[in-house]
C-alpha cells in the first residue's frame, strides 16, 4: 500500500456526488453532498474510498496519514475558458472603451486581438512559457487544478503552433490546449485565403498532437456561421472536441450550430432567444458563461437564471485575456454570477467545478470528489458560504493535485 494516502481529520468534504448524478443540472444546496467528519483514501492519485472517518475500513488504518487539522475540503476549481498564453497588454484600450469606443471599432483600427497578435508573434517561446507559469501560479493559489488555454493570438501557423506548445508545456497541473486559429483575421489579409489556411491547419494540429480541442469566434466582422459550420464539420471528422464562441455580441445562430455539431460547450451565449435557451437547455452542450468579460465590455449578462430553470447545464470561467477580460479573479467571476445573473451560491460552486469539467469533457475523472476520480482538492479554514463573496479573495490554505501538495500558505 505504499502508493496509498489517507487524508484524515476533515471537518467536512463537499463531494458533489448528488450534483454528478444529476449531470450538473437543476442544482440545489443539497446536491453539494457534504460529508461531515470525513476521510479520503487515495491510491496513485485517484480516490479509492471517501466517507465518514468513523466508517473507515480497518485495512486503511495503517497507511500513510495526512492530518488536515479539522479544515474543510472542496473539489478543485476548473478554468474551462482562458486565453492565458499571450504577450503584451491592452490597458490603453480599456480607456478607449470608457470614452465610448466599441470593441468592434477598436478591432477595425488594428487594436483588440490584432494588438496582442503583434506582441505574441514577437515573443520567444521561452518568454511565453515564463509568462504562462506566472499566470498559472495565480490560478493554483485560488484552488484551480485544470486550465483550458486557447491559441488565437498568432493568426499564422508558426505562432499558433508556438502558443499550443507553450500551453501544453506547463506540468504542475493539467492544461488543455485549444486551437483557436479562427479568432480574428490578420491585418491586411485575404479573408478567404486565411480561413482556408485555418481549416487546412486543423489536420496538422491534430497529427502533431498539439491539441485535441478546437474553437471558433463566430461574430459580425469575424467568422460567419457558414464558415463555422465548415470548420466544425471538418473538426468533427478529425476527432476534435468542439467549442464555439457563440452569440456574444449579436445573435448569429452559433449556439444552435454548437448543438447541431455536438459541441462540448457554447461560450458567452448572451444574445439568445427564448427558443435558443430551450434548445440549449435540452441539449448536452454546456453553456459556459463569462461574466467578467461582460463586465469589462459593458455587455448584457447571460440569462443564467432562465437557463438553469429550463434544466440547462451552466459553467463559469474567467475568460482571462489581455483585452476583454484582464482578470484571473475567480471570486470576482462568482460574485458577478450571483449579483448580475442571479445564480445561487450552490449553482456557482457546481458551475466552477463539475460543470466546468463537463465543458471540457473530463467529468468522468474530475469535477467532484468520488471514488475513481482524481484526488484534486483544496483545503480551507472557511466553510462553503465564505466563497464568491469578497472580490480578490479565495480562502485557500492548501491545494492537492492527484493527492500531491502543490500549494500551501
Amino acid at each position: 500500500m505504499a502508493s496509498k494516502k489517507l487524508f484524515t481529520n476533515i471537518k467536512s468534504v463537499m463531494s458533489l456526488k448528488s450534483a454528478a448524478k444529476k449531470a450538473g443540472r437543476s442544482i440545489k444546496e443539497s446536491d453539494l453532498s457534504f460529508i461531515k467528519s470525513a476521510a479520503i483514501v487515495v491510491d496513485s492519485g485517484k480516490i479509492e474510498w471517501i466517507g465518514r472517518e468513523s466508517s473507515l475500513p480497518k485495512k486503511y488504518k495503517s497507511i500513510q496519514r495526512i492530518d488536515l487539522k479539522g479544515q474543510y475540503v472542496f473539489p478543485s476549481f476548473i478554468e474551462c475558458h482562458t486565453h492565458s498564453v499571450f504577450a503584451g497588454q491592452r490597458s490603453d484600450e480599456f480607456e478607449m472603451r470608457l470614452r465610448g469606443r466599441s470593441y468592434q471599432e477598436i478591432g477595425k483600427k488594428g487594436g483588440g486581438i490584432l494588438s496582442t497578435v503583434r506582441a505574441t508573434r514577437k515573443a520567444s517561446k521561452s518568454q511565453l512559457e515564463e509568462l504562462l507559469a506566472e499566470r498559472m501560479e495565480k490560478f493554483i493559489r485560488q484552488g484551480v487544478s485544470l486550465v483550458e488555454i486557447k491559441s488565437g493570438y498568432g493568426l499564422n501557423r508558426k505562432t499558433e503552433e508556438k502558443m499550443l506548445e507553450v500551453a501544453g508545456s506547463f506540468k504542475k497541473i493539467k492544461t488543455l490546449p485549444t486551437y483557436l486559429g479562427p479568432h480574428a483575421f490578420p491585418e491586411k489579409s485575404d479573408r478567404k485565403k486565411y480561413f482556408a489556411s485555418v481549416v487546412s491547419d486543423l489536420k496538422r494540429v491534430k497529427e502533431n498532437g498539439l491539441a485535441t480541442r478546437c474553437d471558433i469566434f463566430i461574430e459580425k466582422n469575424y467568422f460567419s456561421l457558414q464558415q463555422g459550420r465548415e470548420y466544425c464539420e471538418l473538426a468533427k471528422d478529425l476527432g476534435f472536441d468542439i467549442t464555439i464562441h457563440a452569440d456574444q455580441l449579436s445573435r448569429t445562430g452559433a449556439t444552435r450550430l454548437a448543438i447541431e455539431m455536438g459541441a462540448l460547450s457554447a461560450d458567452h451565449v448572451i444574445e439568445l432567444s427564448t427558443a435558443d435557451k430551450q434548445r440549449l437547455a435540452q441539449s448536452e452542450v454546456t453553456a459556459v458563461l463569462l461574466p467578467a468579460a461582460d463586465f469589462y465590455l459593458d455587455c448584457a449578462y447571460p440569462d443564467a437564471e432562465e437557463l438553469s430553470a429550463l434544466g440547462g447545464r451552466v459553467a463559469l470561467a474567467t475568460d482571462f485575456n489581455p483585452g476583454s477580460s484582464p482578470t484571473q479573479d475567480l471570486a470576482f467571476v462568482g460574485l458577478l454570477a450571483r449579483k448580475k445573473m442571479k445564480m445561487s451560491l450552490a449553482e456557482v460552486w457546481v458551475a466552477y467545478t463539475l460543470n466546468a469539467a463537463y465543458a471540457l469533457g473530463v467529468q468522468k475523472s474530475q469535477g467532484s470528489l468520488e471514488i475513481g476520480k482524481e484526488a484534486n482538492f483544496f483545503v480551507s479554514g472557511n466553510d462553503w458560504t465564505h466563497f464568491f463573496y469578497e472580490v480578490g479573495y479565495t480562502p485557500v490554505r492548501q491545494s492537492f493535485y492527484k493527492a500531491r501538495s502543490i500549494f500551501k500558505t
